[in-house]
């Protein structure tokens, strides 16, 4: 028996997951129940393109709802540090500078389950994420990333 990974999440970040499962459940299975049932009174399911379809869909819901399910049971809340208030940590808000571009970005760093690059939510896992974690202001990192090693200045941290 494997002992599951914590999940760090955000207060929010967990309300998300729990809005999920609970539509899954509540919504989704019987929408999914109802589409099989009216597939199955149309006769012969063997080649019943609809009855596959809903099927496939049940099992990707089921799927989905075991996966949540362990996402919320292992789920550990983020909690600001109290001791190190300008230290990057997960859940904070970290303002950083690409020297060479003399461009600046600022991540909110999370737990992988609310990671979202597009909005700049990157992973505490990520390769920034990672190199980011326990620096302060005016620290310059150096991070490993698929594509090659780059660094950034740790311009403002802000707690969450």
């Amino acid at each position: 028996m494997s002992v599951d990974k914590e999940v760090l999440l955000s207060p929010e970040g967990l309300k998300k997951l729990e809005d999920e499962l609970e539509t899954l459940k509540n919504v989704r299975r019987g929408e999914v129940a109802e589409r099989i049932r009216q597939a199955r009174e149309l006769g012969d399911i063997s080649e019943n393109s609809e009855y596959e379809d809903a099927k496939n869909e049940q099992a990707f819901i089921e799927g989905r709802i075991l996966t949540l399910e362990r996402m919320i049971r292992n789920a550990v809340l983020i909690e600001m540090p109290k001791g190190k208030p300008h230290e990057v940590a997960v859940g904070a808000q970290v303002t950083v500078e690409d020297p060479e571009l003399g461009q600046s970005v600022t991540y909110t760093i999370v737990g992988s389950a609310e990671a979202d690059p597009e909005a700049n939510r990157v992973s505490n896992e990520s390769p920034v994420g990672r190199a980011l974690l326990g620096h302060k202001p005016g620290d310059e990192v150096s991070v490993s990333a698929p594509g090659g090693t780059f660094k950034l200045k740790v311009v403002a941290v802000k707690k969450g």
